[in-house]
């Protein structure tokens, strides 16, 4: 079954499942009562924002494996996927770094240029520079980077050329690595608190759920900026849409918004971050070009049809103590 999915026709996993001789059943599901209607007698779901706890896992007793469209597997409990024999599956980050990294850097000039100000003037008939000041060089400004995996570090090689003091936290990646990549390492208060430009690439995980509340932005710079083209629900969007109408920093470029919006049936635009002219927003549009969306399409399927033939996955989130046999077609 694939839970959901908003890429508007289900062709290329088709034809993969259905070449190993599974028989494929779209759904769109919005909660885990509906993955557990639909899904109760899949043996393996494919699935982009549906929901899947452990409440989930305790009546899909036929289940097992779950793909993720997607690195993230926020989505998936996966404690309660081992406990339950279930494979998890992601896609790793190379479908779209690429991608994600060329619009943080997009985000990031269109924030700090000013461009949807300027656009929005020129729109109403205003044709005067003032209608985005004040506007900063780059040159020699601290552009800080939470997190330094392999999406951030291509951000970092990205920026280079405009002149910015590079700047990450990651707790889990050695100074020295940061430093390899021309990186200066700094702790999480620093690099808060130095920060011109502040991009966001870190997981979305309990220690970083609402990270970027009322407390962390009150540390940042008055003239900042903060990017996020990670999770969503990092940034708490009532402590950030404050911060911004306060003009406590300076403005924010967001590729998903805290409620993440595609995961709702009935989402209505009512955060007031939509409303605010010091706010960009896309509609978690980071990793997309067609190229991505149909490689990463094609992991999800690929990896379940090779735990459901009995192979090891190519990219396994977590360990499963049990044979991988053939399961029931």
């Amino acid at each position: 079954m694939i839970a959901d999915s908003d890429f508007g026709d289900v062709d290329i996993e088709r034809a993969i499942v259905e070449d190993a001789g599974f028989a494929l059943d779209p759904r769109q599901c919005r909660s885990e009562e509906e993955v557990v209607r639909y899904g109760r007698d899949a043996e393996g779901i494919l699935t982009q924002y549906a929901h899947i706890g452990a409440a989930a896992m305790d009546q899909l007793h036929n289940c097992r494996v779950i793909a993720r469209y997607g690195t993230g597997v926020d989505i998936v409990d996966v404690d309660a996927a081992t406990r339950h024999g279930i494979q998890v599956t992601n896609a790793p980050n190379e479908w779209c770094a690429d991608e994600v990294a060329d619009h943080a850097i997009a985000l990031w000039l269109c924030a700090a240029r000013k461009i949807i100000q300027y656009d929005a003037a020129t729109g109403a008939g205003e044709w005067r520079w003032q209608s985005g000041e004040p506007i900063w060089r780059l040159r020699g400004r601290v552009l800080g980077i939470l997190g330094f995996g392999a999406i951030a570090r291509l951000i970092a090689e990205r920026a280079r050329p405009f002149g910015v003091h590079l700047r990450s936290h990651d707790p889990f990646v050695p100074d020295e690595l940061v430093r390899d990549h021309g990186v200066h390492p700094v702790s999480f208060d620093e690099l808060v608190e130095q920060s011109d430009y502040l991009v966001i690439q870190a997981p979305l995980t309990p220690d970083t759920h609402h990270l970027f509340n009322r407390a962390t932005l009150a540390r940042m710079k008055p003239t900042a900026m903060l990017i996020n083209t990670a999770r969503g629900p990092i940034v708490e969007d009532a402590a950030l849409a404050d911060a911004l109408a306060k003009r406590t920093i300076a403005g924010a470029a967001l590729d998903d918004l805290a409620e993440e919006p595609a995961k709702l049936r009935h989402w209505r635009p009512d955060n007031p971050l939509l409303r605010l002219p010091n706010a960009v927003i896309t509609p978690h549009a980071a990793y997309y070009s067609e190229e991505s969306m149909r490689e990463v399409r094609a992991i999800a399927a690929e990896e379940a049809v090779r735990v459901l033939t009995g192979r090891r996955p190519q990219s396994p989130v977590n360990t499963v103590n049990r044979p991988l046999g053939t399961a029931r077609r």
